[in-house]
């Protein structure tokens, strides 16, 4: 028995007299070890609370498959100490407080929160700093055992040729549409009056009468931080627009409020929390002047005019998406949308859009034309969240199909890259098993699980 498993056998018996409670009086007991990673009784009850409550189901007897689950997770975890895996304390800090703000606005509020779950935002945030620490070590060590696979069109060609035509992918309909956007004119009387509305704000934090959180809850119109007083929580320099950036990393004192800043979303007015590095914490209120629908009207009327235009052959859409939009993240490229969507999979970053990951007011427009069709002019919020008026084309489409070589290389490749990385990280678990010390209760062993060699 080399040390590491003397060690590990040594805090096995500590952790079971620690944990061990006769059967009629259990608090708490190691159930599993696997290497040094102990897994509690409670960690699989809780495991199970939560997948519960985001509607999950499973394959077999829960309290034998999610220690399993759990178990093989502390496989990954322990690679991660052998091979000394390190992940970014600040990437780990964003992803935590991104947690934290999805879970205020599903519970309504931080109290709610906290009620709900009988932990303090404190305990709050270190449990989910320390799980996502550690999906992200056991992503990393997934990344690195199939790093290295790669297919070549011939495995492509001949996986596909063995398997039923149900089971070859199917491909939804994907479109490329380019796009023109005229912003309507805002009168100054109006970009005055969100300006005075912020200087009142600025007025009532600094006279100490209201807090800057109370008044971001209140107004401002940024809603994903309302809901926490206006915080944005840990971030660089490169994750803000230039002009809110260069105000807010000048802060110093966490008790002032900036002057009003004007960016592409609207104005603001920023307060300091914490500065950390090259990071920092803030809170801010965002407002935003109010279009009136005379001035969406001559917008509509304008991309009309132009539209006739391009139906007389005086312009191409293409010439005009450079000269006449407003849309900086397209003008320059001939109008082409870029896939952004969360869900996007393989098509982000690409000009390909399926129709769900359009903007609503876009796969409404485009909905009925043909290839080389444009729009009618239509109101649509922008990804800044203002209204915008726009004019679509429909560039392309391609109908939903059964994957083929000719037309969906990459998703018949990837498919094979992901069943190939599958089979390898299930042969590494089950090598793993044969090399780490793993130590199961009695009452636990009698579980038919997908990988048998827990048992030794």
């Amino acid at each position: 028995m080399n040390i590491r498993n003397i060690i590990s056998v040594l805090f096995v018996m500590f952790a079971m007299n620690m944990f061990a409670q006769s059967k009629n009086n259990v608090i708490d007991e190691v159930v599993w070890v696997v290497g040094d990673e102990a897994i509690l009784r409670s960690d699989v009850e809780n495991a199970r609370i939560q997948a519960l409550q985001t509607g999950a189901r499973w394959e077999g007897d829960p309290y034998c498959v999610i220690p399993e689950q759990l178990a093989i997770q502390k496989l990954f975890l322990h690679q991660a100490a052998i091979d000394s895996v390190e992940v970014s304390d600040a990437d780990v800090f964003r992803s935590v407080d991104a947690k934290v703000t999805q879970l205020i606005q599903d519970y309504g509020s931080k109290e709610k929160l906290e009620e709900y779950s009988g932990k303090t935002m404190t305990q709050i945030r270190e449990m989910l700093y320390n799980n996502i620490k550690d999906e992200e070590m056991i992503s990393e060590v997934r990344r690195s055992l199939v790093k290295d696979i790669k297919v070549t069109p011939a495995q492509v060609r001949r996986y596909f040729k063995e398997v039923p035509e149900d089971s070859i992918p199917f491909v939804p309909t994907k479109v490329e549409c380019q796009i023109i956007t005229r912003n309507p004119v805002i009168p100054q009387e109006e970009i005055d009056r969100v300006k005075n509305e912020l200087r009142s704000y600025t007025e009532r934090i600094n006279n100490g009468t209201t807090e800057f959180s109370t008044l971001a809850r209140m107004y401002s119109e940024d809603k994903a931080s309302a809901r926490d007083g206006g915080e944005m929580g840990w971030a660089g320099r490169g994750s803000y627009v230039p002009e809110f950036a260069n105000v807010a990393f000048n802060l110093t004192d966490p008790k002032a409020v900036s002057k009003i800043v004007e960016t592409e979303f609207g104005f603001h007015i920023i307060q300091l929390i914490e500065k950390r590095g090259d990071q920092i914490r803030c809170r801010h209120i965002l407002r935003k002047p109010r279009v009136t629908m005379e001035a969406l009207q001559k917008s509509i009327n304008d991309l009309d005019s132009i539209s006739a235009e391009i139906n007389k052959g005086i312009f191409t859409f293409d010439e005009c998406t450079s000269i006449v939009s407003y849309d900086k993240d397209t003008r320059n490229n001939h109008g082409l949308m870029v896939n952004s969507s969360q869900t996007a999979g393989d098509d982000f970053g690409t000009s390909k859009f399926q129709m769900k990951d359009l903007p609503a007011e876009v796969a409404h427009a485009i909905s009925g034309l043909q290839v080389g069709e444009m729009s009618k002019p239509f109101i649509m919020v922008d990804s800044k969240g203002k209204e915008v008026v726009a004019m679509v084309k429909l560039k392309s489409r391609i109908n939903g199909h059964r994957a083929n070589m000719a037309d969906d290389y990459q998703e018949m490749q990837n498919v094979v890259v992901e069943k190939l990385s599958e089979e390898k990280l299930e042969k590494w678990i089950r090598d793993k098993q044969q090399t780490t010390y793993i130590h199961i209760n009695e009452e636990w062993r009698n579980c038919e699980f997908k990988y048998p060699g827990w048992i030794k």
